[in-house]
């Protein structure tokens, strides 16, 4: 089958998005459209152009005979600005209180178009990074882990708090939480990450960062590396950060409960990239 150009460049655009830091060979394209790698060329100059202006993300060539095209998420400041503010009136609104300070994050978390852009934004800070899997802790982040993982093209691992029959056997350590100083337990299945792996941390707030710091530790237990540590909200009133390096999307000044406000400002996104 033939393909004319404009139903070419929407099927290599639709096959880009869906493979992410692939290396996709031009003889791949040129196979499947039946055309010559020239045109194939001249229609990914088109694509990565188009990605550029629009804020999509960009194509990387790799020259030589085992050389192809990687598409890479990159999201423009003038789309990260916007959501960020948008997050940070969500969560400073006053009906998200709830008794003893916590608040509800649920409906945030919950709602797959503010998920998948946030997945965006920290998969283009970490597009560039050897990672090799995301980690994360059950249960809230776990959408979070997933739209960045499938932006970066790489499998989820979540750490439980206690062991499944259905995973086999595990391994556990016990960490200090940064902001209860209590003893908890953590989880992972022995199968679930190859010795050496490179892991990027996500998780949807953080405190003092003890369950960051935690898996951290259990990281090391697999001989594996922290390549990143992403968070959507960060506490800034803490006495001590357990975790340095971080990248935050939303940073939490203070909860008033007596007032019924919430201080919440942009994290540390803009200074980390």
């Amino acid at each position: 089958m033939k393909f004319r150009r404009s139903e070419r460049l929407i099927d290599m655009t639709n096959y880009l998005l869906e493979h992410p830091r692939q290396l996709i060979p031009l003889t791949f394209f040129s196979d499947k459209y039946d055309s010559a790698k020239s045109s194939i060329s001249e229609d990914l100059a088109i694509i990565k152009e188009t990605f550029e202006q629009r804020g999509i993300g960009t194509l990387q060539t790799v020259p030589g005979a085992a050389g192809g095209v990687k598409f890479f998420v990159k999201v423009g400041n003038q789309e990260v600005k916007p959501f960020i503010n948008e997050l940070c009136e969500l969560i400073a609104s006053p009906e998200r209180l709830l008794p003893g300070g916590y608040l509800y994050m649920t409906d945030i978390l919950g709602n797959p178009s503010i998920v998948q852009k946030a997945g965006r934004l920290f998969a283009s800070a970490y597009a560039h990074a050897d990672i090799d899997v995301v980690m994360t802790v059950a249960t809230k982040g776990i959408p979070l882990a997933y739209a960045v993982a499938s932006q970066l093209n790489v499998p989820v691992v979540i750490v439980r708090r206690d062991s499944k029959v259905t995973e086999g056997s595990t391994v556990s350590i016990n960490y200090v939480s940064g902001s209860t100083k209590r003893i908890q337990t953590m989880v992972l299945s022995k199968r679930s990450l190859e010795e050496g792996s490179k892991v990027l941390i996500v998780d949807d707030f953080m405190k003092a960062g003890g369950t960051i710091n935690g898996m951290v530790s259990l990281l090391d237990e697999f001989n594996a590396l922290v390549a990143g540590i992403a968070v959507l909200v960060e506490s800034e009133e803490i006495e001590e950060r357990l975790v340095e390096d971080y990248l935050s999307l939303v940073k939490l000044s203070n909860v008033d409960v007596k007032e019924k406000k919430i201080s919440v400002s942009e994290g540390n996104y803009f200074k980390h990239n």
